[in-house]
């Protein structure tokens, strides 16, 4: 095979691979990641009657380690009681603690390190973010955190 050859199947590869690989090269790469989450109560497994609204935002750099994230919300049925970064669970499904955040006024702020495990969890769009308040415990608005487009 030609070296033209070789680069030309290199790069139809490259566009061919699912978008899980895609994010990986970055990662590999060393690129920051953004990612977002739309929090609403329908979202909540099982869903809320909440009109409450919010949104984080989180940038992970594999190089660090690091996630950091800002968020804000509205319309909660009272203080926030807690509020944290939740999987592996795909959406419709729960999973334990992650990270906790402090998110006690909006809008919030935070950052963490993962480990490999919790940072593969975020590429593979298996975490999720929610707010909870005393008359939801368990969680008054949730939303899954996906790769920001």
């Amino acid at each position: 095979m030609t070296r033209l050859a070789r680069t030309s199947l290199a790069a139809l590869l490259a566009l061919a691979a699912p978008a899980p690989f895609a994010c990986s090269a970055a990662w590999a790469a060393g690129s920051s990641m953004t990612y977002k989450a739309t929090l609403d109560g329908g979202s909540e497994v099982p869903a809320t009657q909440s009109k409450a609204t919010g949104q984080v935002t989180a940038t992970y750099d594999p190089a660090t380690k690091r996630l950091s994230w800002n968020g804000t919300y509205s319309g909660l049925t009272g203080p926030v009681t807690a509020a944290h970064f939740h999987g592996p669970a795909k959406a419709g499904e729960n999973a334990g603690v992650l990270v906790p955040v402090t998110a006690t006024s909006s809008p919030f702020s935070g950052e963490a390190t993962l480990d490999d495990s919790k940072a593969a969890d975020l590429e593979a769009g298996k975490i999720y973010f929610n707010v909870h308040t005393a008359a939801n415990p368990k969680g008054e608005i949730r939303g899954q955190v996906e790769m920001a487009h």
